[in-house]
């Protein structure tokens, strides 16, 4: 009996060290790949200095196990983990950066790309939201400059370093928030006083459509990118709506899926893979191997990955997570787009008629846009972003959405279309009203339409998570 329960004890070790062994090993050209990109768009699409990136975005394990070569002539960044899974990410202009997978680096460069042209516009010589210039009292328009000291900069307790914080340019918006109340929101926010360490890299809130406070971490400013992980999933919602209102989608229709026509997944509905109830099977697990990061860090084309996921559950009635289906949305807006304008649209449709002119979205190696996780733009533009829901689909006189497209974007309980409700109040201290856009690492847009207001925080969190349900209610707390 003890001979044979040592037996079962050593087979079962050896089960479990076979597990750790593949687990490991599956492991590492996720960390190589995630270096890799994480690392090259760091450098060169948030401009960012290569030994800031590599120590504050991979100082943290498992990710401190990757060794990162940053070639600047060659714009690229090669990872691996102790010499082993060698991973490369390549930048090219107006597409950011791509990791090479499943395809040579010599065809990822040579894609035919209809590229955007870059914007000829300075957001310093055009009033706030579609630029940069705000006004001051008087009604003087003024430039100004994030990280300069001046009216409304303070001196962080953290660091003794002066830190821009704006709030109210002019007179009349200072009478309307509480500056002091305003500055306590958003020390919490950088986990000064008794908050602790936050990770937050910016904070924009705007108010009655103004900029009313602003602040940014050291090594950041109003001119950094900032991914947003998935926020990126809010934008997919609005290119979807601007292909709606061009007649090129339907949002009831089934999803235009080929590889769908001969099984039940024919029933999943456009509308169905936007609520994340596809009954699509998918993991959403970033601690290890797992769907989101084979994706993400594995595969050519994302998408069409997806798109082989089994059905699970009737379509339409269950709700699970998935990066997946971001992705194949992304895969049929270019597939109902085509390739000639499917560059240039989401620029000349979306982020150039809402003054979002930093924003870079990044496509997989197959060329498809990952609408699940890679958009960078600056803090202010995300908070453009979050102003064109608050005000319905309009940005600067212009329709962009349908009408009532925000509307069914919100209806729902805790989830709606790509983005977060709290209808059923998963936040009990946050207006029941309140919508966002959220993002690994502690990315948000919140809109609050009651409160006229939208408020952005991006970060690298790492554990160091701010409570949603402590920070919004102080911002909401300062507006008279």
């Amino acid at each position: 009996m003890r001979e044979r329960l040592q037996l079962i004890l050593k087979f079962l070790f050896l089960v479990i060290l076979i597990a750790v062994i593949v687990f490991v090993w599956k492991s590492l050209p996720i960390i190589s790949g995630y270096a890799a990109k994480v690392a090259c768009s760091g450098v060169f699409v948030a401009g960012r200095p290569q030994e800031k990136v590599l120590k504050e975005d991979l100082g943290w394990w498992p990710m401190s196990m990757a060794s990162c070569t940053v070639d600047m002539q060659d714009s690229s960044v090669t990872a691996s983990v102790l010499g082993l899974a060698r991973r490369k990410a390549i930048y090219r202009w107006r597409l950011g950066a791509t990791l090479v997978a499943g395809v040579t680096e010599e065809s990822l460069r040579e894609q035919h790309v209809t590229r955007p042209a870059a914007p000829a516009v300075d957001a310093d010589t055009i009033d706030w939201p579609m630029g940069d210039r705000m006004p001051r009292a008087g009604g003087v328009p003024a430039r100004y400059g994030a990280r300069a000291a001046g009216a409304g900069a303070e001196v962080s307790p953290a660091t003794g370093k002066t830190v821009a914080m704006r709030l109210g340019e002019g007179n009349t918006r200072r009478a309307e928030i509480d500056t002091a109340k305003m500055q306590a929101a958003i020390r919490m926010a950088f986990g000064e006083g008794d908050a602790g360490s936050t990770g937050t890299r910016a904070v924009v809130v705007v108010y009655r459509g103004q900029l009313v406070a602003e602040r940014y971490a050291d090594g950041f400013d109003r001119h950094t990118r900032l991914l947003g992980w998935s926020m990126t999933k809010g934008i997919v919602n609005a290119l979807v709506g601007i292909l709606v209102a061009q007649g090129k989608l339907n949002t009831g229709a089934p999803a235009p899926v080929a590889g769908w026509k001969d099984d039940l997944r024919r029933q999943i509905t456009v509308a169905d893979l936007m609520h994340m109830n596809s009954g699509l099977w998918w993991w959403e697990f970033y601690g290890g191997p797992s769907d989101a990061t084979e994706m993400l860090f594995g595969e050519t084309n994302m998408g069409g990955y997806a798109e082989r996921s089994s059905l699970r559950h009737p379509p339409g009635q269950t709700f699970n997570y998935s990066s997946g289906t971001a992705n194949i949305l992304s895969s049929i807006i270019r597939r109902a787009e085509g390739d000639e304008y499917y560059y240039r649209m989401p620029y000349e449709q979306l982020f150039e008629k809402t003054g979002m002119y930093s924003a870079v979205l990044e496509p997989d190696a197959g060329g498809t846009f990952v609408g699940s996780s890679y958009c960078y733009a600056t803090a202010r533009d995300w908070a453009r972003f979050g102003l064109l829901y608050l005000h319905d689909g309009v940005s600067n006189g212009q329709r962009i959405l349908p009408e009532d497209w925000v509307k069914w974007t919100t209806t729902g309980g805790s989830y709606g279309a790509l983005w977060w409700l709290n209808r059923d109040r998963r936040h009990p201290h946050i207006p029941e009203d309140c919508y966002a856009c959220e993002g690994h690492e502690g990315q948000y847009i919140w809109v609050v339409p009651g409160s006229d207001l939208v408020v952005v925080r991006m970060a690298l969190e790492h554990g160091r998570r701010l409570d949603p349900d402590r920070f919004l209610p102080e911002v909401i707390a300062a507006l008279k």
